[in-house]
């Protein structure tokens, strides 16, 4: 089931009132200017916004919201005697809007104490209202709105916050319905005000999901089989929650979150998307899964979900989520054996060296050279990965065999990727010497950024297969690695050079142990190299 959507969202913040052009039903198009002209003779009486104003405003509202209360204690059973109350109420709401006109107003309008009397009508019996509160929280916190001025800003969010306003809108999402238009926008201006509160309050994505239920909410939206609206802003807010946090991620993941996306994922495992928004859907989904797959505790639930299994059946589909696949797999399989071990025993080696040899399927999005690109360096990285979680055994034969087979033809695209990845990074960094001849100061950590930025992290990777080829001390593939080496006027040494850089840049992220560990990895291949 559609749900009608007024607002959609990759234009979500463009305002009503862009000078843009409307088509008309007759097909003709009306120019905005004309409707501009019309509404400035209809309202040349309002007044300029200013703190007077304001304070006019916020009285006017005040006194509507009274004489309702007023007017249903007195006639509780009797709706049309509160009828009339309740109408001049919703129009001093519409009146609120024009605040969003004057964010410079927001700290009078939280020092007039108006915001608890604005949220409590999250609750109020009559939807219609709460309705209208919602969309006026949607004007005021407007990114365009907000722009310039964050000091405005952030006093608004801190009142709405210190006000409940999490707990009021996710409460009232519970009585809305998706099946009525204007319920149905709700829900919309609802996930709307949420991401734009993060926007000014990045800490909302946690107290969010701390105190109310949305999580559980955002994944009962995105259960439903059927494509809509709401399923897609579901799916892009469900990723801001939890992109930069590991509490939400975890917390997610408790709820039997990475299941439920798995199975979201799966409607696509041998489709594709119909639309450019199903497509934003898909996108969203597989951001969600891989951010769930940073804490250890998921990708344990991963694979025991088979989603290992289901990455692969997409990938051997090779539809237009196949990169997405390769993406979820790499976070599964970074530090965590189990899941290498898996992707090895359910014959996954065979699909993934397929795409690390280009053989990866051709379509209108994917013929873009960055996309491409983007899916190379992480096929170098998954593999990079199943090197560095099977360490021996009857595996770690079946991944090394993969570069002897077909006469080594896995080494001499490892070293094509080398050499390109190579020139790469000492194009960058000639460029980045040149700016320092000119006297653009730059320190150290920004610098070694850069050449990460131009493709330097992926060459790391590349050498450190590499070492862990040389480390087996298989005699034909080092053969094959010196000669291809040496036919680029090369030699071990640049390869010990670029893990040599790697060991001292590797940082304590994930605590001093695991640092040292990964230093003696990397130094046990530039030994080799210099033996």
């Amino acid at each position: 089931m559609e749900v009608v959507n007024p607002q959609n969202h990759a234009a979500k913040r463009r305002r009503t009132g862009d000078s843009d052009v409307y088509a008309a039903d007759n097909g003709s198009d009306i120019d905005l200017s004309l409707l501009e002209a019309v509404e400035k003779s209809q309202s040349a009486a309002i007044e300029v916004l200013d703190l007077k104003t304001l304070k006019k405003l916020v009285l006017s509202f005040e006194r509507r919201l009274r004489d309702n209360i007023e007017a249903r204690l007195k006639y509780p059973d009797q709706p049309e005697k509160f009828a009339g109350s309740e109408i001049e109420l919703h129009e001093e709401l519409q009146k609120l809007k024009l605040l969003a006109g004057g964010p410079e107003l927001y700290p009078d309008l939280v020092n007039l104490n108006t915001i608890p009397s604005i949220l409590g009508l999250l609750s109020h019996d009559n939807t219609d209202i709460a309705i209208d509160v919602v969309g006026l929280l949607q004007d005021l916190t407007d990114e365009d709105v907000l722009e310039d001025n964050d000091e405005p800003a952030r006093v608004l969010v801190d009142s709405l916050i210190e006000n409940n306003v999490l707990e009021l809108l996710v409460q009232n999402l519970s009585r809305l319905s998706e099946s009525d238009p204007d319920e149905s926008a709700a829900i919309y201006n609802t996930l709307a005000t949420i991401e734009n509160l993060i926007e000014v309050k990045p800490a909302v994505a946690e107290m969010v999901c701390e105190r109310t239920k949305l999580l559980r909410w955002l994944l009962s939206k995105i259960k439903v089989r059927e494509f809509d609206s709401i399923k897609q802003y579901a799916s892009e807010i469900l990723a801001i929650l939890l992109q930069n946090s590991t509490a939400n991620q975890k917390r997610l993941g408790q709820m039997n979150g990475v299941d439920v996306v798995l199975q979201a994922v799966a409607m696509y495992k041998s489709r594709d998307p119909k639309t450019s928004d199903e497509e934003e859907l898909v996108e969203n989904l597989f951001d969600c899964l891989c951010c769930l797959l940073m804490p250890l505790e998921n990708k344990e639930r991963f694979v025991k979900a088979e989603g290992v299994e289901l990455m692969i059946i997409i990938m051997k589909q090779k539809k237009s989520a196949y990169s997405s696949a390769i993406r979820a797999l790499d976070f599964a399989m970074t530090k965590y054996p189990p899941a290498c071990e898996r992707f090895v025993d359910v014959m996954g080696l065979k699909t993934a060296f397929a795409a690390f040899m280009g053989k990866i399927p051709i379509s209108k999005k994917n013929k873009k050279e960055r996309y491409q690109e983007d899916l190379e360096e992480r096929v170098i990285s998954l593999i990079a990965s199943l090197f560095g979680g099977i360490l021996r055994g009857s595996r770690r034969d079946r991944l090394l065999s993969k570069f002897v087979e077909n006469e080594c033809e896995k080494i001499d695209r490892l070293m094509e990727l080398y050499i390109r990845y190579s020139d790469r990074v000492k194009t960058e960094t000639e460029r980045l010497n040149q700016l320092e001849l000119d006297d653009l100061e730059m320190d150290e950590d920004e610098r070694y950024n850069r050449k990460l930025e131009s493709g330097l992290y992926t060459l790391q990777l590349i050498a450190v297969v590499l070492g862990h080829l040389w480390c087996s001390e298989h005699s034909r593939m080092r053969a094959r690695i010196e000669l291809l080496l040496k036919q680029q006027k090369l030699s071990k040494n640049d390869v010990k050079d670029i893990l040599q850089e790697y060991h001292d840049n590797i940082g304590d992220l994930d605590g001093p142990e695991e640092k040292e560990r990964a230093q003696t990895r990397i130094q046990k291949f530039i030994s080799a190299f210099e033996a």
